[in-house]
């Protein structure tokens, strides 16, 4: 497989069969692949591609995707699920983006982060409320009057499910009195899948966001 060398480049654009860079200096565990090596002469894996510049469109390829494109069939398939988290929900914007955002905190994963807490913004989370969402140990009152009591039930069960696992009743119960079955459904599987993204990422240094020191409020 042809790659693209991380200590020379750096990736800025991917549009259709061109690759931009500059020179930077990369920390990335691995090297990013390049979507124009014969691994994607293929007709599956070329496929494959497509369907995940598809769902990035018209944005271009992103430093997640060209991580996991070390193995095709791995990002199709996370390609699929996490479309389905991102866009294919009921969940409110807000509700969502709280979620990822609350994710990215306890784990670290600033890239994460940097991505997620201008779409909860646009969700309409204020921007006293992302300061808030990006404190780590937020709990109890502390978002109080920032955010409202809903707000605060998707963080209050984020954090348990991140930081401990096991979601004592109590906080399930503050969540069921807001959300439907079917949203504490995607909510739960939101918080899981971002955890999983969150752990990919930190622990490759996608993006080389590991030396950032918190959300860069």
């Amino acid at each position: 497989m042809r790659l693209v060398n991380l200590q020379y480049l750096k990736l800025t654009q991917f549009s259709g069969s061109r690759l931009f860079s500059k020179i930077h200096n990369f920390k990335m565990r691995l090297p990013y692949v390049n979507p124009e090596s014969s691994t994607f002469s293929s007709e599956d894996n070329a496929a494959i591609l497509s369907r995940v510049q598809a769902r990035r469109s018209p944005r271009p390829l992103q430093p997640l995707d060209l991580t996991l494109l070390h193995s095709p069939n791995v990002a199709d398939g996370w390609n699929s699920f996490l479309g389905a988290i991102r866009t294919k929900t009921s969940l409110a914007d807000d509700v969502r983006e709280i979620a990822i955002c609350r994710v990215a905190v306890i784990n670290e994963a600033w890239y994460e982060w940097g991505h997620h807490a201008p779409l909860a913004k646009a969700g309409g989370v204020s921007d006293e409320g992302i300061k808030v969402l990006g404190d780590r140990g937020l709990g109890g009152e502390a978002g109080k009057g920032v955010l409202n009591a809903k707000q605060m039930s998707v963080v209050r069960f984020t954090d348990e499910m991140t930081s401990n696992v096991k979601v004592p009743d109590e906080v399930f119960a503050e969540l069921k009195k807001h959300f439907s079955e079917q949203e504490v459904v995607e909510i739960t599987a939101t918080v899981a899948a971002y955890n999983c993204v969150s752990r990919f990422l930190v622990a490759l240094d996608v993006g080389e966001k590991n030396s950032t020191k918190g959300p860069g409020l």
